[in-house]
């Protein structure tokens, strides 16, 4: 709460500061931000205010703007680079890691990212093409290939003179330890580096068992890894096991973040990539398809309504409670869907191991069914005095909250064993079966017990 009311008085400055063109001491703000901080008040200024400020941060401090701009992420970080020139974009991504402008670049227009790479040194720019290779959201793309590493054959002594050398690596949590062809062999702790005495063999130290990742492994698995075993970073190795970058905490915090935020938006029915100042045409066109789907899918319950109509005209009572059926199924189906994908989404779940979440979820489904139909039937008991109604509105909750277990639990892992994103799709066809399943079984034990009504 400290931290968000500081950055905010500093946003409120930066706006007062230029507002009245005060530049030097705008500067002298800006520059004792911190790279995170930098990036919450840029992405809360207006647009103007924005380029204005990260314009004057970029001439006097190209480290610390590039910084703030990889913690704000690729959307609003290719906005304030794309309308600048390809040599000022250049210099600037030569002040970060090779990873964080792999990503930045790789989300400028395609001319403007082969221009920029054409002006970069050949060092960072050949490091920044290798990375850009590796497909996206894949190990190769978010590691950092500039990984210290040691010679099986050195001493303890010696590897501590190869550290104390070291310039412009990565942090180094993890010692890991190469043959002459630089396969890996192994791994130690800067601790244990420090508790032997310096005669002593790495080979004698190193832990041979490594954890590592492919350079093509999907993030999302890398994130799990690290999560998994408690690491600080992970080694990333190409088909030989040669070792070619690491994989710091660091990343997979963002890595994290970016999964669930993709996740979160997908069963939503919203692309991933979207934000909450991205253009609106462009939010438009990123939404409306699902949306179609969804209207789509919503004829199949007005086709189930149309088949009853007759029924509801006898007893009009019907119409004003189906909603009830339908947004209780929805929402039960909706705690069904997210507790599954985030089991399928920590590796938890699959179609192999499934029975168990599956008759856990009907029993759940079914007791939720039981407990809030009772309710509802003595509720429309109250308001209508005809518990003949509030009897079959009971028992059609019943039968939805059950579909809405099935279909939330074996929707998301058939789609998975499809190879289809769960989070995608599934919300859209979840709806669709509780609204029918609701309308049909309300409706249909209505017709069938009609003269009691």
């Amino acid at each position: 709460m400290v931290a968000h009311r500081r950055i905010e008085l500093a946003r409120d400055l930066v706006k007062r500061l230029l507002r009245i063109g005060a530049t030097a001491n705008l500067l002298n703000l800006l520059q004792k931000q911190h790279p995170a901080d930098l990036a919450t008040i840029f992405s809360e200024l207006p647009e103007k205010e924005r380029e204005a400020a990260f314009s004057l941060l970029a001439e006097q401090n190209g480290r610390l703007a590039m910084e703030a701009i990889s913690e704000l992420g690729p959307e609003v970080g290719t906005l304030l680079l794309s309308t600048r020139t390809a040599e000022e974009i250049a210099r600037l991504a030569q002040e970060i890691p090779s990873d964080d402008a792999a990503a930045l670049i790789n989300s400028l227009p395609e001319e403007l990212s082969i221009a920029v790479l054409d002006l970069m040194r050949p060092k960072e720019s050949g490091v920044v093409e290798h990375l850009l290779e590796y497909d996206d959201q894949t190990a190769g793309r978010i590691m950092n290939p500039n990984v210290f590493a040691l010679s099986e054959d050195l001493t303890v002594g010696e590897a501590i003179t190869e550290l104390q050398g070291a310039r412009d690596v990565e942090m180094v949590f993890y010692l890991y330890v190469v043959d002459g062809r630089r396969h890996l062999v192994g791994v130690t702790s800067l601790r244990r580096l420090l508790l032997v005495s310096p005669e002593t063999p790495l080979k004698r130290i190193m832990t041979t068992d490594v954890i590592s990742a492919q350079a093509e492994t999907d993030q999302e698995e890398v994130a799990q890894e690290v999560a998994s075993y408690n690491l600080l970073a992970l080694p990333v190795v190409d088909k030989e096991n040669k070792l070619v970058g690491v994989i710091t905490v660091d990343d997979v915090i963002d890595v994290i973040k970016d999964e669930a935020t993709e996740d979160i938006y997908r069963l939503a029915g919203v692309v991933g990539d979207e934000r909450s100042f991205t253009p609106p045409l462009e939010s438009l066109r990123k939404r409306l398809p699902w949306l179609g789907v969804n209207l789509v899918t919503a004829f199949f319950a007005a086709v189930v309504v149309a088949f009853f109509e007759g029924t509801i005209e006898r007893v009009t009572a019907l119409a004003v409670f189906m909603p009830v059926v339908a947004g209780m199924g929805g929402n039960a189906g909706t705690q069904t869907l997210t507790v599954i994908v985030r089991g399928i989404a920590l590796g938890e779940l699959s179609w192999g191991n499934s029975r168990k979440a599956l008759f856990k979820e009907f029993a759940v489904g079914i007791g939720n069914g039981l407990v809030l139909g009772l309710i509802a039937a003595v509720v429309v008991w109250g308001m209508r005095g005809n518990l003949a109604i509030g009897l079959l509105l009971g028992a059609a909750m019943i039968v939805n909250m059950f579909v809405a277990a099935t279909a939330g639990t074996l929707i998301p892992l058939g789609l998975r064993a499809a190879n289809v994103d769960p989070a995608l799709a599934s919300s859209v066809f979840i709806t669709t079966m509780t609204d029918v399943f609701g309308f049909l079984s309300f409706l249909g034990l209505a017709t069938l017990f009609l003269g009691y009504l």
